[in-house]
């Protein structure tokens, strides 16, 4: 394979998971150009692959609508002093990795200015805000698909996307081996476990955390042996999460683990999870799970608004599977009642854990295409003004 030195990559990624995907892809885009050099807002991950950061990752880990507003000021601020840095540089190619609400802008000015540009982790635009697909077409030359279903999409809105498969497929291992993974979080090997997975943003863990510990409280009446161990993903979560806890009458003991969560998810008969990639990593590890979410009460109004939620299902193995595998328990709908019973069908139906075995297999043959080496091979196509796929 010819080698293609001195490449110039411009990269922004929006908080942990991705910081996840830029590393994996500067990974990949290192082994065809080795002269390559990248610079951009990076985590942990990008930062050991070679990135110069100019700005932490976590400064992008804003999600909602009404969310987004709340840090507007200062998101603009760093989107116009980004846009200079790059226009002065002069990279090859810039990749816009998720975060679409601050990426499509950046892309929409560097392209003005002749910069090719990559939006890496298609925005929800077949799912909701569908307009949107207008904006990404003046934004991005390339769209890098994660899930199967959204490069027809931009086909038939005749934008360049390329499907590359899940990264997500890669790196997760299969885990049914439950005994295993208790073990090395020192749980007990016997009697059903739940594990609660309330998120990994302080909004949603805050709106979460009150349904979850209720939920327990309701489980134990019901199932006196079952056991609770939580996976959390920052100290601020956990803090969250305990004060909840202690509102409960009378208190249960729950186990409570830092990160680590996908040996939680592997510990677990069934989990209660935030949606989010969280649900789409319980699948690839191959465990049942009741999804949950609530909104910011104003976004949840602003979704009500005729045409501008177009999806029924939210979940992630539901959407790839194109069936409801999991339960989703959304906004309104949530209540203790409801997401008790559904955990305690899914611990019991027998059968449908088998069905549900065979299908997250599907979903793992469906996402597992080497995507960080799919990916980069279409933006150095994309960078040496080749048509690629």
């Amino acid at each position: 394979m010819a080698q293609e030195p001195g490449v110039k990559v411009a990269l922004v990624a929006g908080e942990a998971s991705g910081d996840m995907l830029g590393g994996s892809l500067l990974q990949a885009l290192r082994a065809r150009a080795p002269g390559l050099s990248a610079m951009g807002v990076a985590g942990e991950e990008m930062r050991a692959a070679g990135c110069r950061p100019l700005v932490d990752a976590s400064e992008l880990a804003v999600m909602g609508l009404v969310e987004v507003i709340a840090h507007l000021p200062r998101l603009l601020k760093l989107r116009r002093q980004l846009a200079r840095q790059f226009a002065t540089w002069r990279p090859d190619v810039f990749v816009g990795i998720d975060a679409p609400e601050f990426n499509l802008g950046l892309e929409s000015r560097l392209r003005r200015q002749g910069i090719p540009t990559v939006q890496y982790v298609s925005p929800s635009v077949w799912a909701w805000r569908g307009g949107r697909v207008r904006k990404i077409a003046r934004s991005a030359d390339l769209v890098l698909c994660l899930l199967p279903f959204e490069k027809q999409f931009y086909d038939d809105h005749n934008i360049r996307a390329v499907f590359v498969g899940h990264p997500l497929a890669e790196r997760i291992t299969r885990q049914p081996d439950t005994s295993t993974a208790r073990r090395e979080l020192g749980l007990a090997d016997d009697g059903e476990w739940l594990a609660l997975l309330p998120g990994s943003r302080i909004g949603e863990v805050t709106r979460l955390a009150n349904d979850f510990a209720e939920t327990i409280a309701w489980l134990r009446e019901r199932r006196p042996s079952m056991r609770f161990v939580a996976a959390l993903a920052s100290a601020e979560c956990e803090t969250i999460f305990r004060a909840a806890l202690r509102r409960i009458t009378p208190p249960v003991g729950i186990h409570m683990i830092r990160g680590r969560s996908h040996e939680v998810m592997a510990a677990a008969d069934v989990l209660l999870v935030a949606s989010g990639t969280a649900t789409l990593e319980a699948a690839l590890i191959g465990r049942p799970m009741v999804v949950t979410y609530r909104l910011a009460q104003a976004t949840q109004w602003l979704l009500k608004w005729p045409g501008l939620l177009k999806i029924d299902r939210f979940a992630l193995p539901n959407l790839v599977a194109g069936e409801d595998l999991v339960p989703e328990i959304i906004n309104d709908d949530v209540s203790v009642e409801a997401l008790g019973q559904a955990i305690l069908r899914e611990l019991d139906d027998t059968g449908r854990r088998q069905y549900l075995d065979g299908r997250f297999r599907d979903i793992r043959q469906m996402l597992k295409h080497n995507a960080a080496e799919r990916a980069a091979a279409a933006i150095l196509d994309l960078a040496a003004g080749r048509s690629g796929e």
